[in-house]
């Protein structure tokens, strides 16, 4: 999407905007970035519990009696695992091993799939899935993203909302699963995952059904203590997990494995796109890896494109960087060589033309007590 194009709203725009969020462009998208601070809504999620609108997110069906084997064509993760009702972390990749796009996948039924994919990735995933299609594929796609709305409920008291919304907390999906319900207005997706590292699911329903889902999920969330939430709160939550945020932390040239993600990458299941790619570049050795790294004395937060230093010369960038708000220090990560990358070596970043201490420690940055 060009500079100039119109940014995009959600069914809930008008929502946020009565709410007093702060909104901002965000993948092509006008989106809440805050409605009462950043600080106050991370800490509202890890303590209790907060609401998300992720509309903007798209929403892919696959269907058919070769859905299954298509889709393991195409993703590095081994789809035939799933049970109906239960989900996957995946990765779709272009043919040189480069990620396109990380997503996940839910099999609703022996073969019906639903795949939850990036904002920023809707048109370019859909392209590439057509492109794999072909003549000899039982398959039909659908796109439904345009019709459908999302709302992520993170945080300790994630079931107590769900009892409060839904009527009992027998509904609460495990993590990794989903659960689907017919209603007048269409399907309705509860999937047990979340981008917080916080106990949550993530809700799909109608567009037009959004505004009254929310006020009610509102309404619970504030009962338990908690608030609703915006982009720069799910920004500095899931940094503090190390999980990747594609465009930041995940591109098109470099691999999963490059990325640490090698735990979602089934080479044994039998060929994907880009498959060969990185069977040779796990028997010639990485050229960098995406490591995590921790501030180590008073500093200003790390941002993107931060240069980083190893032994006195520059090797890499910040991808992702913040201030930790359950730290209380700077977080980030980011490409470096292997000599740059283990566990306890001393880096230094470059902000504004100083350079300040950090180490590269474990993922993730927190854990629960």
């Amino acid at each position: 999407m060009s500079d100039s194009s119109p940014l995009r709203r959600t069914p809930l725009h008008s929502v946020h905007v009565e709410m007093g969020a702060r909104m901002v462009p965000f993948a092509g998208w006008d989106m809440p970035v805050q409605y009462t601070g950043i600080v106050e809504e991370h800490k509202a999620v890890r303590q209790s519990v907060g609401v998300f609108d992720i509309s903007h997110m798209g929403q892919f069906i696959v269907s058919g009696k070769g859905a299954e084997a298509f889709l393991n064509r195409v993703l590095t993760n081994n789809i035939a695992e799933l049970q109906p009702g239960q989900g996957q972390y995946t990765l779709l990749l272009n043919e040189r091993g480069g990620v396109i796009d990380d997503l996940i996948a839910y099999r609703t039924s022996e073969r019906e799939f639903f795949l939850v994919v990036n904002a920023s990735r809707i048109d370019a995933d859909w392209a590439h899935l057509e492109s794999q299609l072909t003549k000899d594929d039982d398959v039909m796609m659908a796109n439904a993203s345009d019709f459908t709305a999302g709302l992520a409920i993170q945080g300790p008291k994630a079931r107590e909302v769900a009892a409060a919304v839904f009527g009992n907390a027998g509904s609460f999906p495990e993590h990794n699963t989903i659960l689907v319900t017919m209603t007048d207005n269409g399907p309705m997706w509860l999937c047990g995952t979340g981008y917080t590292g916080e106990e949550g699911f993530e809700f799909f329903m109608p567009a037009e059904t959004a505004a009254d889902w929310l006020s009610k999920i509102v309404d619970a969330v504030k009962a338990a203590g908690g608030m609703p939430c915006g982009l720069g709160a799910r920004d500095t939550l899931r940094l503090e997990m190390g999980y990747p945020l594609n465009g930041n932390d995940l591109f098109e040239d470099r691999t999963p494995l490059q990325a640490g993600l090698g735990f979602f990458v089934d080479l044994e299941k039998g060929d994907f796109t880009g498959r060969d790619a990185l069977v040779a570049q796990k028997a010639a050795g990485l050229p960098d890896k995406l490591a995590a790294f921790r501030m180590t004395g008073t500093a200003p937060p790390p941002r993107p494109h931060y240069p980083v230093a190893y032994d006195g010369q520059i090797v890499g960038e910040v991808c992702s960087g913040t201030q930790s708000p359950s730290l209380s220090n700077g977080i980030g990560m980011a490409y470096l060589p292997l000599s740059a990358s283990a566990i306890g070596t001393t880096l230094e970043i470059e902000i504004r033309g100083r350079r300040f201490p950090a180490e590269v420690v474990k993922k993730p940055f927190y854990r629960k007590a």
